[in-house]
């Protein structure tokens, strides 16, 4: 995936040091070709193709908060477990 993207910046990189020198182009148009065709497309690209990985994080982490949370609630009484029936006591 990042293969692709560090060849497009390199391609992007090259377009805007032919813009800067030519004798044509101009500063403004190197720095306008560097954001349109470059940073401003990765940024998106690489975005959506980091939705699937940041959808399974999310998933995860909800189950492990789900985990946690059934695991910690126990019996609901918030007393500790112990004997079902209280022992007998011995009359005197």
């Amino acid at each position: 995936m990042y293969i692709v993207a560090i060849g497009w910046a390199f391609v992007v990189l090259l377009m805007t040091l032919a813009e800067a020198t030519s004798s044509q182009g101009t500063v403004l148009g190197a720095f306008f070709t560097l954001l349109l065709y470059g940073l401003l497309p990765l940024a998106i690209v690489l975005y959506l193709m980091g939705t699937p990985a940041r959808r399974a994080a999310r998933r995860r982490a909800e189950a492990a908060v789900a985990s946690d949370s059934a695991t910690a609630q126990g019996d609901s009484g918030g007393q500790p477990a112990g004997a079902a029936v209280a022992p007998e006591r011995k009359k005197s």
